[in-house]
């Protein structure tokens, strides 16, 4: 069995990709989270990943909150950049190979076409620049990695728009949702299953593990406005929702306008099916659905 570490653990990808994992009869993973393994700490990740023989590590761990990150830069740089350098030094000590996830946040959002592994990243929110910056350390200390960029990420667990749209509407008579800004919406449990079907495949000998920076969302476009009217339908919210634009909407970091990925590296490479966001949006909402009657 190939044996992997997931850091981050408790975050939504985490979560996800630990409800899914024992489908993955191949796999041998190991979940931490900062209690059990703090990646900021070099020499406690050295000897960790020394300890457990991992042949992998896909590092989920990251400092998310955009508009805070512009005010908590130390912290933010710490995990986004700092950490991301350590896990690349250790991989080079002990030998495992990393999966590393980015974020649309290193394009400034202003070119209207689908942004490709090689457009010219150029983060304009601090959270953005230690993203990138995470990158770029990597691939200095570790080239023998995968960075995989995605949008927009959301799932049945942790804080997240979705979950937030539902309490929100819930709460109130109406909402005023931005909608000049245009994504893709990711269902961390697709991403989940990307990340568990390359190791796989590459396990397997039918693909190769071929490094660098891969992009991945669900397929589809949409626009926040779009995305919160789905949500609230298939919920059966019945919450007034207005559109308005991001001038009305003022964040400490500014948000892309267009941050479309283009996803055909990662299908070409790894032979991926991609799931349309609509339909993976629905697969959440009734998970999210169960629980809630569970609770009740």
């Amino acid at each position: 069995m190939t044996k992997i570490l997931v850091t981050g653990a408790n975050g939504q990808l985490g979560q996800s990709i630990r409800s899914i994992y024992s489908e993955y009869n191949n796999l041998d993973i190991i979940f931490t989270d900062v209690e059990e393994l703090d990646i900021c700490n070099l020499e406690q990740l050295k000897e960790y990943t020394k300890s457990a023989n991992i042949e992998y590590l896909i590092n989920c761990a990251a400092y998310t909150a955009v508009d805070k990150a512009e005010h908590e830069q130390v912290v933010a740089k710490r995990l986004n950049a700092d950490a991301v350098k350590n896990i690349g030094i250790a991989a080079t000590q002990n030998n495992f190979k990393v999966i590393h996830i980015s974020t649309d946040y290193v394009f400034d959002g202003k070119t209207f076409k689908p942004y490709t592994e090689s457009s010219l990243a150029v983060p304009e929110s601090f959270y953005g620049q230690t993203k990138l910056l995470g990158e770029k350390y990597l691939m200095e200390t570790h080239p023998d990695s995968i960075i995989i960029r995605t949008s927009w990420l959301y799932s049945e667990f942790g804080n997240n728009f979705v979950r937030t749209m539902i309490k929100l509407g819930m709460e109130k008579d109406e909402l005023r949702i931005v909608a000049d800004q245009v994504g893709s919406p990711t269902y961390a449990v697709d991403l989940g299953n990307a990340i568990l079907t390359i190791i796989t495949k590459v396990q397997k000998g039918s693909k190769t593990f071929t490094p660098g920076i891969y992009h991945y969302s669900n397929e589809g476009v949409c626009s926040w406005y779009d995305f919160t009217i789905r949500i609230h339908e298939a919920i059966g919210i019945t919450c007034k929702i207005s559109p308005i634009e991001s001038k009305d909407y003022p964040t400490a970091a500014p948000r892309p306008f267009y941050s479309v990925l283009n996803k055909g590296k990662i299908k070409t490479n790894y032979k991926l099916n991609i799931p349309y966001w609509g339909a993976s949006l629905e697969k959440c909402l009734k998970i999210i659905k169960a629980n809630r009657q569970a609770a009740n």
